[in-house]
């Protein structure tokens, strides 16, 4: 069972790396700061790296919310799974509709479900869950969509100067902000190691307390971190195109200057998070950067009609995982043969999440309609380019009165063939 539930975690950790490469991706794709298939290789990197630089926010999750075992309450093995099982469903049922949502939130939600329908309310330390979870979760948004604000309206202003003759504002060029994004957007990748792969590193520590093989209380040993660290790279490197076309463009037209602002912000309070160990949710605090970006921009609009989508998300995310988990904690409650049911049950419904999806996939070359538009301009640029230096050459040969042959694209040595031969009956009867 505990290796079970350690292969659930790590497959809990893929799906938070793909479902959360947006965060820091988005708009530098976007802008056209980096390139998709770029991004999201750097994205996993920096992930990699930064669930090595701290273990703050798995000493919360192992021993901050979930009560280990003192006051009489023992959490065990089965009730992690169940937790575990909650989270990732509705990691993929978000991920389909392309919504934003916390796969922290949900990890918490799955974990308190299932902990109370399988112990009791007594296993929940309240205070922890406030002082950790709750309050970062309403805070951290609105302080991170406050500073993209300001700093997208210093950024504009900084960079807007005035005619002396005429008095009417001008624009200077703001190239600089969409080379920053590249930094930016790095430093957004590495706090998101710094802070959701310590998350899993809590589950697989309070796995093992539970099943007796660590001190309660005890941080992750260096096997735990570098399994969490490289799944949640793998799942950065899969890309969630979906939720990236969400934030790229479906709160708000993404300029760099704003792109740089939000990134800026973003990194900055999961940092600090991160240091005091708090285990907020580095969606909702993009989400709010990107958002904050878009209202301190004149001239763009935010679409409130997704916000309201990706807020409901928010508020239905501890609920909805930790109905889930409840659920699956009652079943495997019954022994053996409801925890195969739950495994095969969700494993299941995993695959037909991910099969739908392949329907209309999303992927690195549509996710930002931005990005094709612009492919098919140069690309529309390039042909016609060509069809005027062939017209050209034609008019040449013409004036020198020069038998003009066509060329034509053929696929068989047929077409050319005839061609040819058409081509020496008019030179016969000239």
């Amino acid at each position: 069972m505990v290796a079970l539930v350690i292969a659930l975690a790590l497959f809990f950790d893929f799906t938070n790396g793909f479902h959360d490469t947006a965060n820091a991706m988005a708009t530098p794709i976007a802008t056209g700061a980096i390139k998709p298939k770029t991004a999201v290789t750097l994205a996993a990197i920096l992930n990699l790296v930064g669930a090595f630089l701290s273990t703050e926010v798995a000493k919360t999750v192992s021993g901050g919310i979930i009560r280990e075992g003192s006051d009489g309450v023992q959490i065990t093995p089965d009730i992690i799974f169940a937790g575990l099982m909650g989270a990732i469903l509705w990691n993929m049922i978000t991920w389909l509709k392309g919504l934003p949502s916390s796969s922290s939130h949900a990890l918490f939600g799955g974990l308190i479900g299932a902990a109370i329908a399988g112990i009791g309310f007594n296993s929940i330390n309240l205070e922890g869950l406030m002082q950790k979870v709750i309050l970062p979760a309403i805070f951290a948004p609105l302080i991170a969509g406050i500073v993209a604000y300001v700093c997208t309206r210093l950024a504009y202003a900084l960079t807007s100067r005035h005619d002396p003759e005429t008095g009417s504002k001008l624009t200077q060029k703001r190239g600089g902000f969409r080379t920053g994004q590249i930094f930016t957007s790095s430093l957004v990748a590495l706090a998101h190691g710094t802070n959701d792969a310590q998350k899993t590193m809590g589950i697989i520590t309070l796995v093992l307390i539970a099943a007796g093989t660590q001190d309660p209380g005890s941080g992750p040993q260096f096997w735990v971190i570098a399994a969490c660290a490289f799944a949640i790279a793998i799942g950065t490197y899969a890309g969630g195109w979906r939720i990236i076309r969400t934030m790229g463009a479906g709160l708000t037209e993404v300029k760099p200057a704003q792109g740089f602002a939000a990134e800026t912000s973003t990194a900055s309070a999961i940092l600090a998070s991160s240091h005091l160990g708090f285990a907020l949710s580095t969606t909702q605090v993009a989400s709010g950067s990107v958002i904050g970006s878009g209202m301190g921009r004149k001239g763009t609009s935010v679409r409130w009609s997704m916000v309201g989508k990706i807020a409901l998300g928010w508020l239905f995310t501890l609920p909805a995982a930790g109905i889930v988990g409840a659920l699956t904690a009652l079943l495997v409650k019954t022994g053996v043969v409801g925890v195969l049911i739950a495994a095969v049950a969700g494993t299941a419904a995993v695959l037909f999440m991910f099969f739908y999806s392949r329907k209309s996939a999303v992927g690195h070359h549509n996710a930002i309609e931005v990005e094709e538009a612009g492919q098919a301009v140069r690309f529309a640029k390039k042909k016609a380019m060509a069809r005027a230096r062939a017209n050209a050459k034609a008019k040449a040969k013409t004036k020198t009165d020069t038998p003009v042959i066509a060329e034509a694209d053929t696929d068989a040595d047929t077409d050319a063939n005839a061609e040819a031969g058409a081509n020496t009956s008019k030179e016969t009867q000239r």
